[in-house]
């Protein structure tokens, strides 16, 4: 098993089971991985971290502050790779479930911009309570990943599921879990896609509507589920569907309710990729019967809909990415750049209908992709799911730079 280069935070709690970090730390560094071990005061009565220093090789961070060294929780959190809580008490469980920042542990889980995973340790009792129950299932909603505790004998001398599980279950379940990613770099982060047009009602029988076909949207939630993305895919009524079958589908029609769809999403996603082409204005009002035909014209009251990608680009956090799409018929470059900058999008995907094989209906496309550094990087006519391989390759790039910055 390795780890060769891989940065890991071992955070030690006040259980029984910490007496297990320091075998644990040498599996560690013995696959090729650099250890930084925190530990909580009550993990101090269990494990000394002289120890723990000894077999890291790092000094153990028990504060954010020592003396008139701080020791840096951001810094911590961006420079891991993984972090690992074992064992994790009850207390430290409810703590990190629930926001509490009263340690350097709590702090750097906060901070943390890389995979979490915590290993309970505990009496069974305490382990299947209900508030246990709960902690548990709160984590693992945010995107932690809990280590099974593993059946066996008991600090209260009894016997049951609560025991930490073992150092060498642990570094094989670490190393395969780097494995994975290694050719699937996206594995834990939540993607969300809008794609395909948007319908707005005028009566019962017709609509406004443009002629998107959603293919450059799927294929971009595709590629982010290949490449490991949990994707959820908003998309408008088109009768194509993604091939990856892992990518979970919203069936919208009207701007509204992919609006409301993509807010919901958005709130815990890592990725967004707003594809859609959204009608920019709906009629004021929706005729309850069908419009009858007569000798006169008719006008109809149209008014703006709601903009996602600014919505969206107002809340954004900074673990966040956010792609836009642009589709121009003059000053392409020039009016992509400004969407880029007043949306506060991190990427905007300039299409072009000026463009011959690009644009609606079309198995290619022709786009060019521009970065809030000012990079503008065109791209030649290729099917779409090139484009959109092209399109996660960048977003790839671009997270792994917020990660180093």
């Amino acid at each position: 098993m390795s780890l060769t280069g891989k940065k890991i935070i071992l955070a030690v709690t006040g259980s029984i089971a910490a007496y297990k970090a320091p075998h644990f730390v040498r599996l560690l560094i013995k696959a090729g991985a650099e250890v930084q071990v925190l530990h909580t005061d009550a993990a101090a009565q269990f494990v000394s971290p002289l120890s723990l220093a000894t077999v890291s090789g790092k000094p153990v961070y028990a504060t954010a502050a020592d003396g008139a060294t701080w020791n840096n929780h951001v810094a911590l959190g961006l420079w891991a790779d993984a972090m690992v809580v074992a064992p994790c008490s009850a207390n430290t469980l409810g703590k990190l479930a629930n926001g509490l920042c009263d340690n350097i542990l709590c702090a750097v889980y906060l901070s943390a911009r890389c995979p979490v995973f915590i290993a309970p340790a505990m009496d069974e009792d305490m382990r299947k309570h209900p508030s246990t129950l709960a902690n548990l299932n709160k984590l693992e909603a945010y995107g932690n990943r809990i280590i099974p505790t593993e059946y066996g004998a008991l600090a209260s001398g009894l016997t049951g599921d609560g025991r930490m599980a073992e150092p060498e279950n642990m570094l094989h379940l670490l190393s395969t879990f780097f494995e994975s990613i290694s050719h699937r770099p996206l594995v834990g982060l939540k993607a969300l896609v809008t794609a395909g047009p948007t319908y707005e009602r005028i009566d019962p029988v017709r609509f406004i509507g443009n002629f998107s076909t959603g293919k450059m949207g799927m294929a971009i939630a595709d590629a982010l589920a290949d490449k490991g993305a949990e994707v959820t895919l908003i998309l408008g009524p088109v009768e194509r569907r993604p091939d990856n079958k892992a990518v979970t589908v919203v069936n919208i029609e009207s701007a509204q309710e992919m609006y409301e769809s993509a807010m919901e999403a958005g709130k815990t996603a890592h990725i967004a990729v707003l594809s859609a082409a959204v009608a920019d204005y709906k009629p004021a009002t929706i005729a309850e019967n069908k419009i009858k035909k007569n000798e006169n014209d008719i006008t109809i009251l149209l008014t703006q809909t709601s903009d996602i990608l600014a919505a969206l680009g107002k809340i954004k956090q900074s673990w966040q990415t956010l792609i836009g799409f642009a589709l121009e018929t003059e000053n392409e470059v020039e009016n992509a750049a400004k969407k880029l900058n007043s949306k506060n999008a991190d990427m905007i995907v300039l299409n072009s209908l000026m463009d011959a094989g690009a644009g609606f209906g079309h198995d290619t496309n022709r786009i060019t992709l521009l970065l809030r550094n000012g990079s503008v990087t065109p791209l030649p006519l290729q099917s779409k799911k090139a484009a959109a391989s092209a399109i996660v390759d960048k977003i790839i790039q671009l997270r792994h730079v917020e990660k180093t910055v």
